[in-house]
């Protein structure tokens, strides 16, 4: 079972449509290199948030070699986008931890990315007053430029 199935009818969605160039189900069996390729993580953090319980148990070739599936993929994709906002790896881990525990669990899943949703919120505010900053520097030193090409060509 991976992290994303649940108990109910309803399964809980990643972060957006499916990417292109992956397998079908039933032939999506991927190796970790291939991950790599796909996500960008090294093996090292694969192997390390199966680990910690951020990733579900992978499935395993008779030869003992990780093979993910498109569903790991979309996981993936999610956790990339949770750690984007800044949510704490233990959080994560709580979250994955409450999409095994099944549907029963929405209201505690709900409350935790509110709050991560509301953490981004503040965190734009604060980046928008900053490019603001930004922005009026780069006002001040384009019109001294300008200033003192002016005055030069004269």
């Amino acid at each position: 079972m991976t992290v994303m199935e649940t108990t109910g009818t309803r399964t809980d969605t990643c972060a957006g449509p499916p990417r292109q160039n992956r397998r079908p189900d039933g032939e999506d069996r991927y190796t970790i290199s291939e991950v790599v390729a796909f996500t960008g993580l090294t093996a090292h953090t694969l192997r390390w948030y199966e680990r910690i319980g951020l990733m579900p148990h992978i499935d395993r070739s008779h030869t003992g070699q990780r093979r993910y599936t498109n569903r790991d993929l979309d996981w993936l994709d999610l956790v990339g986008k949770l750690r984007l906002t800044g949510m704490p790896v233990a959080d994560m881990v709580r979250y994955a931890e409450l999409v095994r525990e099944g549907d029963h669990t929405y209201a505690k899943r709900f409350e935790l990315l509110q709050t991560t949703r509301e953490d981004v919120l503040a965190r734009i505010e604060e980046l928008r007053g900053t490019l603001a900053v930004l922005d009026r520097k780069i006002s001040f030193y384009a019109d001294a430029g300008r200033a003192l090409a002016s005055e030069r060509s004269r």
